[in-house]
This record gives C-alpha cells, sequence and structure tokens, in this order.
C-alpha cells in the first residue's frame, strides 16, 4: 500500500469535514437552526453567565466579525440570542442565550449525539479515542 502524501491527507480531512457538515445540517433544520448556528448556542450554553463577546464567539466558532454579526442578526430575531452593551464598556457587544436558545440547543444536542452516533459508526471505540488523540494534535 503506497503511503499517502500530505496534500492527500489535508485533502481526506477536508473531504470528512464536508461530509459531516452536509449530514449534520439536515438533522438540524428540524430544530429550525444550521449546524453553525447550533456551534453558537453551544458555546453560549458553556460560558459564563451564558454570554460571551461577540469577537470571542466569532472566533470560537471560526467566523470573522462580520460572518457572526450576519448569523446573529436572525437569532435575535427568532429569539434565541439578544445581544447587550458590556456594563463597563460600551464599544464591547455581547451575545447573550435567551431561554428559548437554551431549549433548542438542548434539543437540538439529543439529535447532534445520535446524528454522530450514526456517522461514526463505522469506527471502532479503539479507532475514535486514536483519531481524538490526532487530532487534539491539530487543534
Amino acid at each position: 500500500m503506497a503511503a499517502t502524501s500530505s496534500s492527500e491527507l489535508v485533502l481526506q480531512l477536508a473531504q470528512v469535514h464536508t461530509k459531516f457538515q452536509k449530514q449534520l445540517s439536515g438533522p438540524f433544520s428540524q430544530h429550525g437552526i444550521s449546524f453553525t448556528e447550533y456551534l453558537v448556542l453551544r458555546e453560549l450554553a458553556n460560558a459564563a453567565n451564558n454570554r460571551m463577546r461577540r469577537i470571542d464567539l466569532a472566533q470560537a466558532v471560526g467566523l470573522s466579525a462580520s460572518g457572526v454579526t450576519r448569523l446573529l442578526n436572525p437569532m435575535e430575531k427568532i429569539g434565541l440570542i439578544t445581544k447587550e452593551e458590556a456594563p463597563r464598556d460600551a464599544r464591547v457587544s455581547l451575545v447573550a442565550l435567551t431561554s428559548a436558545g437554551e431549549s433548542v440547543f438542548q434539543d437540538a444536542s439529543v439529535t447532534f449525539g445520535q446524528t454522530v452516533e450514526w456517522l461514526l459508526e463505522p469506527i471502532a471505540a479503539k479507532e475514535r479515542a486514536v483519531l481524538s488523540k490526532l487530532f487534539s494534535i491539530l487543534l
């Protein structure tokens, strides 16, 4: 068996990422959110007081500052998040999880867990542990 080149390996990782993104999009639609919106809700649910600076949230989910703003506007309109000014610095914009957002996040987390198990079913637990260790090196 020929050794896989570094570029081939990176392309395979990108293909797996794309496949997972597509496979996750469908199940999240039943909750009225996208996978990226789920990531936002997850970050906020795990943040202190369920709020984060907008710029930190953007970085955590891999978006630009303008990209996260475009993502948050519809989320605010449907009541999943609220935008707030920081009490000590009006220049800082905070994003907070609402109770409706928390509820959607909890429901979507169940769907996420089920979908992930289905996606990873072909991979044995031992192999999953190896993958996790390898990915942690890259992260």
